[in-house]
């Protein structure tokens, strides 16, 4: 039966060739053309459109901290972070939080549709606070839960992301007038690397103004010239974990010592209010503002002189990088940062900007929110330019 039926299928195949052979239909010429792609086209994805998202200041007495909005889960729920230089992850206060985080807004995984427990416990701790206080210990400290959720921040959806949720905190978090941290460090994470997988530009800026100015704002996936007076000096950074750039000089109104001849690398951290720096750097510079500045032993590394004295201080700090192409260029703060508000201690004493500490050197918010600065990722460089408010 099986050679039978094996005849019957090759004849019919052979009659089938036959009668196509026999109506055959004549060539057909197709004339083909290449697709010209227009001027000022590309054929490359389109890119998303930069986003500014509005930033507010925790002022108490200083500027502390600028924080704006971000959206998490489904349907969202519109948290405020922190957009933190320093940092790498995004955490922030969640329902099972309880009475550690009454005073912030708790994100309530529950309500959302696409929330996924990681099921993972950590803790995290910061090694500077919100305020101007120094960090003694473990007193700036969250317990976390990883989870992935949907996050999008100014009009932008990254999609389902790593984040933590916050299950715990010191009381030196309870202050806050925000709900959570975002990283924004010099590494491609979270909700930044799956929008530049999309095709937003790889870098943001930040416009950081002082409380009596107003209108601060950070800029996702582009810069807003119109923030600045004069171009962008560009520098590239140190470390690919920290925004750190190599200051090669310092000066105090114009001198300089050999303690602050000496190159000293600086990570430039939005999440800090002032200045931290080594014991030698701190004592090397207040020597050259005024012996009266000195330690506060009822706060270890911090620094204060009488809150009467301040108005007749000059005080300018002028830190010297390198740019990119080789020319030196100098980030000054200008004597108004001196104080940074009396100590609750001693009212009539005034805490100076920069506190003390040998385990590392940060830039915050006293100098940054004198200039508009530009955080390249891709490009692993930072830029400055004076703010348009000077």
């Amino acid at each position: 039966m099986v050679l039978s039926l094996l005849s019957c299928v090759l004849l019919a195949l052979y009659a089938n060739a036959a009668t196509a052979e026999l109506t055959r239909p004549s060539p057909v010429t197709i004339n083909l053309s290449s697709r010209k792609v227009t001027t000022g086209q590309s054929l490359r994805r389109r890119a998303l459109p930069a986003s500014n998202i509005p930033l507010k200041d925790f002022f108490s007495g200083t500027d502390l901290q600028w924080f704006g909005n971000i959206s998490i889960g489904t349907p969202p729920q519109v948290l405020s972070v922190v957009f933190d230089t320093g940092s790498s992850s995004l955490e922030f206060a969640s329902t099972q939080c309880g009475a550690a985080c009454a005073n912030q807004k708790q994100f309530d995984p529950t309500r959302s549709s696409t929330f996924r427990d990681g099921g993972r416990t950590s803790t995290i701790t910061f090694g500077t606070g919100v305020g101007v206080d120094p960090v003694i210990g473990n007193n700036w400290q969250l317990q976390l839960r990883s989870a992935t959720d949907v996050v999008s921040i100014g009009g932008l959806n990254a999609g389902s992301v790593s984040l933590f949720l916050i299950t715990n905190q010191t009381p030196t978090f309870a202050p806050d007038p925000f709900d959570g941290i975002q990283g924004m460090s010099p590494r491609l994470t979270g909700f930044f690397a799956a929008l530049a997988a999309q095709g937003l530009p790889s870098l943001f800026s930040m416009f950081l103004t002082p409380s009596n100015v107003g209108s601060a704002e950070l800029t996702i996936g582009g810069i807003d010239t119109s923030k600045t007076t004069g171009g962008l000096t560009f520098a590239s950074i140190e470390s690919t974990s920290f925004w750190q750039l190599r200051s090669i000089q310092i000066f105090v109104n114009g001198q300089t010592s050999s303690t602050l001849q000496r190159s000293r690398n600086i990570i430039f951290d939005s999440g800090t209010s002032n200045i931290v720096l080594s014991q030698t750097d701190a004592q090397a510079i207040y020597s050259l503002i005024s012996a009266d500045i000195q330690p506060n032993p009822a706060e270890p590394g911090t620094f204060g002189i009488a809150c009467n004295r301040i108005a007749s201080l000059p005080a300018e700090i002028s830190f010297v990088f390198t740019s990119q192409e080789g020319q030196p260029f100098n980030l000054t703060i200008p004597s108004s940062e001196l104080s940074v508000g009396s100590f609750r201690s001693n009212p009539s004493l005034c805490q100076t900007l920069i506190n003390a500490d040998d385990d590392f050197t940060i830039i915050g918010g006293s100098l940054l929110k004198h200039y508009y600065s530009v955080w390249d990722i891709g490009g692993q460089r930072m830029g400055f330019a004076p703010n348009v408010f000077l």
